[in-house]
């Protein structure tokens, strides 16, 4: 069996050109990117100093924050701050937090 090759070959493109280009898909990608980057570091700047490095991700949908975290103790110590934390969103940007999960998240770096 013979397969047909495409007589025309496809301009190839760089990773900048395809994050940077045209694609609603990849636009629609990178704007909730960094939405999400933007909320990482309102979280982070509504923590307390110690716990600041250990949330890795953070997400808001309807209403629930989901923070990640690498491990149970951190997790456990997030929990503690919750109510705080929805509180201070609330005060210094406008957020409204109804709920929040903490996750364990591996990250590959």
């Amino acid at each position: 069996m013979r397969l047909k090759m495409h007589s025309a070959m496809q301009k190839t493109k760089s990773v900048s050109e395809l994050l940077g280009g045209s694609s609603k898909a990849l636009r629609e990608l990178r704007l909730r990117l960094d939405e999400r980057s933007e909320l990482l570091l309102r979280v982070r700047s509504a923590l307390p100093p110690a716990l600041v490095s250990h949330v890795d991700s953070a997400g808001l949908e309807r209403g629930r924050l989901t923070l990640g975290t690498a491990s149970a103790a951190w997790a456990s110590r997030l929990r503690y701050v919750k109510q705080e934390l929805s509180e201070r969103l609330f005060a210094d940007y406008g957020l409204q937090i109804d709920s929040v999960k903490i996750k364990i998240v591996s990250l590959r770096r």
